[in-house]
């Protein structure tokens, strides 16, 4: 308690890390020790309907933990990193005037740097590049071939299917001749946070990840992930829908529509997860000004006490790759 006390103004405690994880079950016992509030960094909890496949949290931790930035628009709405940004800071703003400590919590760590640094969410507001109108007829596997060319550093660190991210890059490729990477790397050294932060990142040996990967697809099936996206699909939502590209929802779509089989749609959305961890972890082991915490073999309460105890460290490698 003592540590978090001593914090400068606008303290903020950031628990982040690849899908699978813990990461929601170790901020609410942050939250719980330190009496302070969630605010969530995941881009698919904000949308409402979506539950099962965004591994929201349940209602008896919601009831636990104050929590925000869930279940804040409708499927259809176009969220995106400036979206997130404004209501981040104006729910940790409100969080603050409570005397609380927020701790913002989830995978998306191209969200949280917008918050800590606004880098990249100056750049998606302001760049009105020329290259915008050509970039947006080609196909996302064209696109993503550029930026593989132009900038691998930035691709490992998106998907093919997130088409404004990688029109982004490219626009700032072509408009300065300089990497977005190179951008986003130097944005962030030459600027302090308004936030007197500490970054967690949690991360498990990449076999045991995969494990718990596979076994929360399972349980995800069970608990009715192909009965929510018939509703959202009988709802009028569909596979157009950025909320509806998210991993579990687009293969389930393809199942529904009978373009494959129940078996592959779930090994698919295995598979997908898998991958996109991966990332997860290079992401933050490039991006990110974390101190990596190893979670395997550690109690969810051993690891709160240890992030709530632990003075502020320089950034270190993750032991996993």
């Amino acid at each position: 308690m003592e540590t978090i006390d001593n914090l400068a103004k606008k303290p903020l405690i950031i628990i982040a890390g690849p899908t699978a994880t813990g990461k929601s079950a170790v901020a609410m016992h942050v939250a719980e020790l330190l009496g302070g509030e969630i605010v969530s960094a995941d881009s698919m909890q904000v949308y409402k309907r979506m539950d099962i496949g965004t591994a929201k949290p349940s209602e008896s931790d919601l009831a636990r933990v104050p929590h925000h930035l869930i279940d804040v628009v409708e499927p259809d709405y176009e969220f995106s990193v400036a979206v997130f940004h404004n209501m981040a800071k104006k729910a940790i703003s409100e969080i603050h005037s409570r005397g609380k400590v927020p701790i913002l919590t989830g995978g998306t760590g191209f969200y949280i740097n917008a918050l800590l640094y606004n880098n990249e969410f100056e750049q998606y507001e302001e760049a009105k590049s020329s290259y915008k109108d050509e970039l947006n007829r080609e196909t996302p596997e064209f696109l993503f071939a550029k930026l593989l060319e132009v900038d691998p550093e930035y691709a490992t660190t998106t998907h093919m299917n997130n088409v404004k991210r990688v029109v982004r890059a490219l626009e700032y490729y072509y408009e300065t001749g300089e990497k977005f990477s190179a951008y986003n790397m130097r944005s962030k050294q030459n600027k302090d946070s308004e936030y007197d932060f500490r970054f967690f990142i949690l991360n498990r040996e990449r076999e045991l990840l995969y494990e718990g990967i596979n076994s929360r697809v399972d349980d995800m099936t069970r608990r009715g992930l192909i009965d929510e996206v018939a509703s959202l699909l009988e709802s009028g939502y569909n596979e157009t829908m950025t909320s509806m590209q998210g991993l579990g929802y687009k293969e389930i779509c393809a199942y529904l529509r009978g373009s494959v089989s129940k078996d592959m749609a779930i090994d698919m959305v295995k598979q997908g997860t898998r991958r996109f961890a991966k990332r997860q972890v290079t992401w933050f082991k490039h991006q990110a000004d974390g101190e990596w915490l190893d979670v395997d073999g550690q109690s969810v309460e051993v690891l709160a006490k240890e992030i709530v105890m632990q003075p502020g460290r320089a950034a270190n490698e993750p032991t996993i790759r």
